[in-house]
């Protein structure tokens, strides 16, 4: 499968919306706990080493990072949330402006979503598909880590999740993905290029 993201480049970094770039085109957002691999994910999505930091020290990511794919396609990495050891009102203030860029952003296309595997739907993980259910805004979920499980385990969590999503999140996805081993990766692409309006080949 074609990498369209192999040439995506660092755009720049706002703490908030202020300073983003303007409101026009087609953005798919990236937002997980900050130990759940995003930028990890990130990474071996646009088939760049270093296009989001990763780091030992989760919540690394403090500000809203734009990358552009093309002149009308951006990615966005949404600051890191719920493990990072800092302040609690910074934490607040993250919590604030990833809000305020999911509701209000009218170029956003989409949200995937990384959720450790062993540590699916936590309280702020079901708050983020809460904000995107009422802004009617497609969210896709990126199992990470599935490398951890075995395939029995992997696949019980997968449906777990599914079920849980058709229940209260119907505009929802799911899919396994690793990293480490490239599981779900193309499948990942699939979903940008979806978002993003490329054409299938």
């Amino acid at each position: 499968m074609k990498n369209r993201y192999q040439h995506v480049r660092f755009l720049l970094s706002t703490p908030d919306q202020a300073h983003a770039p303007p409101d026009s085109g087609m953005e798919v957002a990236f937002a997980g706990r900050s130990n759940a691999g995003k930028s990890s994910a990130l990474n071996i999505i646009t088939g760049q080493k270093a296009l989001a930091r990763t780091s030992k020290t989760p919540g690394r990511t403090q500000q809203i990072n734009f990358f552009i794919v093309d002149d009308q396609r951006r990615l966005v990495d949404l600051p890191g949330y719920g493990y990072a050891r800092v302040a609690r009102n910074v934490k607040n203030q993250w919590q604030r402006h990833i809000a305020g860029y999911l509701e209000t952003r009218l170029c956003l296309q989409g949200l995937i979503l990384m959720m450790d595997i062993r540590h699916p739907l936590k309280e702020y993980d079901r708050q983020l598909l809460g904000w995107c259910h009422v802004a009617e805004l497609p969210a896709h979920i990126l199992l990470t880590k599935a490398d951890k499980l075995k395939r029995g385990p992997a696949q019980s969590a997968l449906l777990q999740v599914r079920k849980h999503l058709a229940e209260h999140y119907p505009a929802a996805s799911v899919q396994l993905f690793s990293a480490l081993n490239r599981t779900g990766v193309d499948e990942a692409r699939a979903v940008l290029d979806g978002w993003l309006g490329y054409e299938p080949e």
